[in-house]
Protein backbone atom coordinates (compact mmCIF):
# COMPACT_ATOMS: atom_id res chain seq x y z
CA UNK A 1 0.00 0.00 0.00
CA UNK A 2 2.61 2.57 -1.41
CA UNK A 3 1.43 6.11 -1.10
CA UNK A 4 1.85 8.34 -3.54
CA UNK A 5 1.82 12.40 -4.57
CA UNK A 6 2.89 13.84 -8.24
CA UNK A 7 3.50 17.08 -8.99
CA UNK A 8 2.62 17.80 -12.84
CA UNK A 9 2.30 20.38 -15.56
CA UNK A 10 0.15 20.22 -18.46
CA UNK A 11 0.44 20.99 -22.21
CA UNK A 12 2.23 24.16 -22.87
CA UNK A 13 2.94 24.73 -18.71
CA UNK A 14 -0.14 26.91 -18.38
CA UNK A 15 -1.86 24.35 -15.93
CA UNK A 16 -0.19 22.43 -12.71
CA UNK A 17 -1.19 20.13 -10.92
CA UNK A 18 -0.83 18.07 -7.72
CA UNK A 19 -2.26 14.53 -7.14
CA UNK A 20 -2.53 12.23 -3.72
CA UNK A 21 -2.85 8.66 -2.96
CA UNK A 22 -2.63 7.75 0.71
CA UNK A 23 -3.12 4.30 1.60
CA UNK A 24 -0.91 3.16 4.50
CA UNK A 25 -0.78 6.26 6.01
CA UNK A 26 -4.23 6.51 6.05
CA UNK A 27 -4.66 3.27 7.26
CA UNK A 28 -2.60 3.86 10.45
CA UNK A 29 -4.65 7.28 11.24
CA UNK A 30 -8.02 5.07 11.46
CA UNK A 31 -6.06 2.50 13.63
CA UNK A 32 -4.85 4.98 15.64
CA UNK A 33 -8.42 6.73 16.09
CA UNK A 34 -11.75 5.74 15.62
CA UNK A 35 -14.85 8.16 14.40
CA UNK A 36 -18.32 7.80 12.73
CA UNK A 37 -17.88 7.06 9.00
CA UNK A 38 -19.42 11.15 8.22
CA UNK A 39 -16.39 12.53 10.51
CA UNK A 40 -14.10 9.75 9.35
CA UNK A 41 -14.24 10.83 5.55
CA UNK A 42 -13.89 14.38 6.51
CA UNK A 43 -10.79 14.00 8.26
CA UNK A 44 -9.75 11.77 5.20
CA UNK A 45 -10.49 14.38 3.04
CA UNK A 46 -8.78 17.00 5.42
CA UNK A 47 -5.88 15.12 5.07
CA UNK A 48 -5.10 14.80 1.24
CA UNK A 49 -6.06 18.42 1.39
CA UNK A 50 -3.58 19.10 3.53
CA UNK A 51 -0.98 17.43 1.29
CA UNK A 52 -2.08 18.57 -2.31
CA UNK A 53 -1.76 22.51 -0.54
CA UNK A 54 1.84 21.76 0.87
CA UNK A 55 2.51 19.89 -2.28
CA UNK A 56 1.58 23.31 -4.62
CA UNK A 57 3.73 25.19 -2.47
CA UNK A 58 7.21 26.56 -2.52
CA UNK A 59 7.68 26.36 1.12
CA UNK A 60 10.21 24.91 3.94
CA UNK A 61 8.04 24.02 6.55
CA UNK A 62 4.52 22.40 7.95
CA UNK A 63 1.18 23.20 6.82
CA UNK A 64 -1.66 22.84 9.33
CA UNK A 65 -4.96 22.53 7.73
CA UNK A 66 -8.19 23.07 10.55
CA UNK A 67 -11.39 23.36 10.65
CA UNK A 68 -13.07 25.06 13.54
CA UNK A 69 -16.53 24.49 14.07
CA UNK A 70 -19.74 25.43 15.55
CA UNK A 71 -21.51 21.90 15.85
CA UNK A 72 -20.72 18.72 16.92
CA UNK A 73 -17.79 18.83 14.63
CA UNK A 74 -14.99 21.32 17.11
CA UNK A 75 -12.08 20.62 15.73
CA UNK A 76 -10.44 18.85 12.58
CA UNK A 77 -7.06 18.69 12.24
CA UNK A 78 -4.44 18.06 9.56
CA UNK A 79 -0.59 18.51 9.12
CA UNK A 80 1.93 17.90 6.55
CA UNK A 81 5.55 18.42 7.20
CA UNK A 82 8.40 19.21 5.36
CA UNK A 83 8.59 15.58 4.07
CA UNK A 84 5.04 15.17 3.33
CA UNK A 85 4.84 13.02 7.10
CA UNK A 86 1.35 13.19 7.95
CA UNK A 87 -0.98 13.29 11.36
CA UNK A 88 -4.23 14.32 12.12
CA UNK A 89 -7.18 14.27 14.65
CA UNK A 90 -10.40 15.45 15.47
CA UNK A 91 -12.61 16.71 18.64
CA UNK A 92 -16.29 15.70 18.75
CA UNK A 93 -18.96 16.56 21.25
CA UNK A 94 -22.59 16.08 20.79
CA UNK A 95 -24.24 13.91 18.52
CA UNK A 96 -23.50 12.64 14.51
CA UNK A 97 -26.50 12.41 11.72
CA UNK A 98 -25.21 9.78 9.12
CA UNK A 99 -25.48 11.51 6.48
CA UNK A 100 -23.93 14.88 7.48
CA UNK A 101 -22.79 17.68 5.53
CA UNK A 102 -19.45 20.19 6.53
CA UNK A 103 -22.12 22.88 7.46
CA UNK A 104 -24.62 20.83 9.53
CA UNK A 105 -21.18 19.66 11.22
CA UNK A 106 -18.64 22.51 11.70
CA UNK A 107 -21.02 25.52 10.67
CA UNK A 108 -24.54 25.01 12.57
CA UNK A 109 -24.42 28.32 13.10
CA UNK A 110 -22.76 30.28 11.27
CA UNK A 111 -19.18 30.78 12.99
CA UNK A 112 -16.74 27.93 11.63
CA UNK A 113 -13.97 28.61 9.96
CA UNK A 114 -11.07 27.15 7.94
CA UNK A 115 -7.87 28.09 9.08
CA UNK A 116 -4.63 27.62 7.17
CA UNK A 117 -1.14 28.33 8.66
CA UNK A 118 2.17 27.74 7.42
CA UNK A 119 4.87 26.90 9.90
CA UNK A 120 8.35 27.64 8.68
CA UNK A 121 11.13 24.94 9.63
CA UNK A 122 13.54 27.76 10.07
CA UNK A 123 12.11 30.64 11.49
CA UNK A 124 13.50 34.03 11.41
CA UNK A 125 14.21 36.26 14.52
CA UNK A 126 10.32 37.80 14.99
CA UNK A 127 8.97 35.65 12.17
CA UNK A 128 5.88 34.14 12.61
CA UNK A 129 3.76 31.98 10.96
CA UNK A 130 1.71 32.86 8.09
CA UNK A 131 -2.29 32.13 8.92
CA UNK A 132 -5.40 32.66 6.36
CA UNK A 133 -8.46 32.17 7.65
CA UNK A 134 -12.04 31.25 5.23
CA UNK A 135 -15.53 30.93 5.99
CA UNK A 136 -17.34 28.15 6.05
CA UNK A 137 -19.31 30.05 4.19
CA UNK A 138 -20.05 31.90 0.53
CA UNK A 139 -19.99 35.38 0.17
CA UNK A 140 -23.86 35.30 0.39
CA UNK A 141 -23.95 34.10 3.76
CA UNK A 142 -24.69 30.51 2.80
CA UNK A 143 -22.80 27.52 4.75
CA UNK A 144 -21.03 25.29 2.28
CA UNK A 145 -21.50 21.93 2.09
CA UNK A 146 -18.33 20.44 1.19
CA UNK A 147 -14.40 20.62 2.10
CA UNK A 148 -13.96 21.33 -1.65
CA UNK A 149 -15.58 24.56 -1.64
CA UNK A 150 -14.32 25.96 1.06
CA UNK A 151 -10.33 25.13 -0.18
CA UNK A 152 -11.57 26.12 -3.80
CA UNK A 153 -13.16 29.72 -2.11
CA UNK A 154 -9.80 30.15 -0.13
CA UNK A 155 -7.49 29.79 -2.83
CA UNK A 156 -9.50 32.01 -4.83
CA UNK A 157 -9.72 34.84 -2.35
CA UNK A 158 -5.78 34.58 -0.57
CA UNK A 159 -4.23 33.14 -3.44
CA UNK A 160 -5.88 34.50 -6.56
CA UNK A 161 -5.48 31.41 -8.56
CA UNK A 162 -7.85 29.82 -10.26
CA UNK A 163 -8.04 26.58 -8.66
CA UNK A 164 -10.31 23.43 -9.16
CA UNK A 165 -9.81 20.43 -6.31
CA UNK A 166 -11.68 17.37 -5.91
CA UNK A 167 -11.74 14.98 -2.62
CA UNK A 168 -12.58 11.74 -1.70
CA UNK A 169 -12.04 9.22 1.32
CA UNK A 170 -13.40 5.98 1.94
CA UNK A 171 -11.91 2.97 4.35
CA UNK A 172 -9.42 2.31 2.22
CA UNK A 173 -7.99 5.60 0.73
CA UNK A 174 -8.07 8.98 0.88
CA UNK A 175 -7.25 10.56 -2.55
CA UNK A 176 -7.08 14.28 -3.71
CA UNK A 177 -6.32 16.11 -7.41
CA UNK A 178 -5.90 19.84 -7.50
CA UNK A 179 -5.28 21.66 -10.44
CA UNK A 180 -4.42 25.35 -10.71
CA UNK A 181 -3.72 27.90 -13.71
CA UNK A 182 0.12 29.12 -13.82
CA UNK A 183 0.30 33.12 -13.00
CA UNK A 184 0.11 35.11 -15.56
CA UNK A 185 4.32 37.00 -16.29
CA UNK A 186 2.40 39.75 -18.19
CA UNK A 187 4.71 42.78 -19.70
CA UNK A 188 5.01 41.18 -23.08
CA UNK A 189 3.39 42.47 -26.26
CA UNK A 190 1.74 38.80 -26.40
CA UNK A 191 0.48 39.07 -23.04
CA UNK A 192 -2.69 38.86 -24.20
CA UNK A 193 -2.80 36.40 -26.36
CA UNK A 194 -1.10 33.99 -24.01
CA UNK A 195 -3.54 35.03 -21.30
CA UNK A 196 -5.71 34.01 -23.65
CA UNK A 197 -4.05 30.69 -24.56
CA UNK A 198 -3.72 30.02 -20.63
CA UNK A 199 -7.76 30.56 -20.28
CA UNK A 200 -8.59 28.28 -22.78
CA UNK A 201 -6.09 25.33 -21.38
CA UNK A 202 -6.96 25.58 -17.55
CA UNK A 203 -10.53 25.47 -18.96
CA UNK A 204 -9.44 22.45 -21.10
CA UNK A 205 -7.95 20.87 -17.79
CA UNK A 206 -11.14 22.06 -15.46
CA UNK A 207 -13.46 20.00 -18.55
CA UNK A 208 -11.20 16.66 -18.70
CA UNK A 209 -10.95 16.28 -14.46
CA UNK A 210 -14.70 16.87 -14.31
CA UNK A 211 -15.05 13.48 -15.63
CA UNK A 212 -13.66 11.97 -12.87
CA UNK A 213 -15.79 9.74 -10.45
CA UNK A 214 -15.24 10.06 -6.71
CA UNK A 215 -14.89 5.87 -7.10
CA UNK A 216 -12.50 6.17 -10.09
CA UNK A 217 -10.35 8.97 -7.95
CA UNK A 218 -9.98 6.12 -5.20
CA UNK A 219 -9.35 3.11 -6.98
CA UNK A 220 -6.53 4.31 -9.74
CA UNK A 221 -3.30 4.78 -8.94
CA UNK A 222 -2.49 8.41 -9.36
CA UNK A 223 0.00 7.45 -13.02
CA UNK A 224 -3.39 6.05 -14.49
CA UNK A 225 -5.41 8.88 -13.53
CA UNK A 226 -3.10 11.11 -15.28
CA UNK A 227 -2.86 9.09 -18.28
CA UNK A 228 -6.68 8.72 -18.87
CA UNK A 229 -7.61 12.14 -17.28
CA UNK A 230 -4.93 14.31 -19.53
CA UNK A 231 -2.94 12.01 -22.37
CA UNK A 232 -3.68 14.54 -25.20
CA UNK A 233 -2.21 17.65 -22.93
CA UNK A 234 1.21 15.20 -22.52
CA UNK A 235 1.44 15.64 -18.60
CA UNK A 236 4.58 15.99 -17.23
CA UNK A 237 5.53 14.21 -13.99
CA UNK A 238 8.17 15.69 -11.11
CA UNK A 239 9.20 15.72 -8.42
CA UNK A 240 7.09 12.37 -6.94
CA UNK A 241 6.88 12.28 -3.22
CA UNK A 242 5.87 9.29 -0.61
CA UNK A 243 3.92 10.38 2.06
CA UNK A 244 3.52 8.36 5.27
CA UNK A 245 2.15 8.95 9.03
CA UNK A 246 4.45 10.37 11.02
CA UNK A 247 3.77 11.98 14.47
CA UNK A 248 5.94 14.55 16.15
CA UNK A 249 5.28 14.24 19.81
CA UNK A 250 7.73 13.11 22.22
CA UNK A 251 8.39 12.97 25.80
CA UNK A 252 10.29 15.85 25.69
CA UNK A 253 7.86 17.93 23.79
CA UNK A 254 5.26 17.06 26.27
CA UNK A 255 7.78 17.95 29.33
CA UNK A 256 8.58 21.28 27.64
CA UNK A 257 4.16 21.32 27.54
CA UNK A 258 4.27 20.89 31.64
CA UNK A 259 6.66 23.41 32.07
CA UNK A 260 4.38 26.29 30.55
CA UNK A 261 1.80 24.86 32.78
CA UNK A 262 3.73 25.56 35.81
CA UNK A 263 5.09 23.97 38.55
CA UNK A 264 1.51 24.59 40.52
CA UNK A 265 -0.14 22.97 38.03
CA UNK A 266 1.61 20.34 37.67
CA UNK A 267 2.08 19.57 41.48
CA UNK A 268 -1.73 19.80 41.94
CA UNK A 269 -2.69 17.05 39.29
CA UNK A 270 -0.08 15.11 41.20
CA UNK A 271 -1.35 15.10 44.57
CA UNK A 272 -4.64 14.05 43.00
CA UNK A 273 -4.16 11.22 40.46
CA UNK A 274 -0.44 10.25 41.85
CA UNK A 275 0.73 10.79 38.04
CA UNK A 276 0.18 13.70 35.34
CA UNK A 277 -0.62 11.45 32.37
CA UNK A 278 -0.81 12.77 28.69
CA UNK A 279 -2.23 11.04 25.64
CA UNK A 280 -1.11 12.46 21.79
CA UNK A 281 -4.53 13.41 20.40
CA UNK A 282 -2.79 12.40 17.09
CA UNK A 283 -1.49 8.75 17.81
CA UNK A 284 -2.80 7.95 21.20
CA UNK A 285 0.94 7.81 22.46
CA UNK A 286 0.49 7.86 26.19
CA UNK A 287 3.22 9.89 27.92
CA UNK A 288 3.50 9.36 32.02
CA UNK A 289 5.10 11.91 35.06
CA UNK A 290 5.50 10.78 38.39
CA UNK A 291 6.60 12.00 41.32
CA UNK A 292 10.46 12.10 40.25
CA UNK A 293 9.74 12.46 36.81
CA UNK A 294 7.76 15.69 37.47
CA UNK A 295 10.75 16.91 39.95
CA UNK A 296 13.24 16.80 37.34
CA UNK A 297 11.08 19.00 34.80
CA UNK A 298 11.11 22.18 37.34
CA UNK A 299 14.86 21.15 38.64
CA UNK A 300 17.09 24.20 38.13
CA UNK A 301 20.02 24.20 35.68
CA UNK A 302 22.97 24.38 37.28
CA UNK A 303 25.77 25.80 35.11
CA UNK A 304 29.30 25.52 36.71
CA UNK A 305 32.39 26.83 35.77
CA UNK A 306 34.65 24.32 33.30
CA UNK A 307 37.28 22.55 35.66
CA UNK A 308 40.60 23.78 34.67
CA UNK A 309 43.33 21.48 33.14
CA UNK A 310 46.51 20.72 35.30
CA UNK A 311 49.35 20.75 34.01
CA UNK A 312 51.88 18.20 34.14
Amino acid sequence: MNDTLLKFMLGAGHVRGVIVRLQSSWAEMRRRRRHAAVVQGLLGELTAASALLAGSLKFDGTLILQIQGDGPLRLAVAECQPDFGLRATMKIEGLIEQEASLRELANAHGMGRCVITLDPRKQLPGQQPYQGIVSLADAEGRGLDSLTQVLEQYLARSEQIPSWLMLASDEQASCGLLLQRMPDTGGSAGAAANQAEADEDFSRAMHLASTLGREELLRDSPEDLLRKLFWQEEPRIFNPQSPHFHCTCSKLRVADMLRMLGRDEVESVLKEQGEVDVTCEFCGARYGFDLVDAAQLFRPEINQPPVPTQRQ
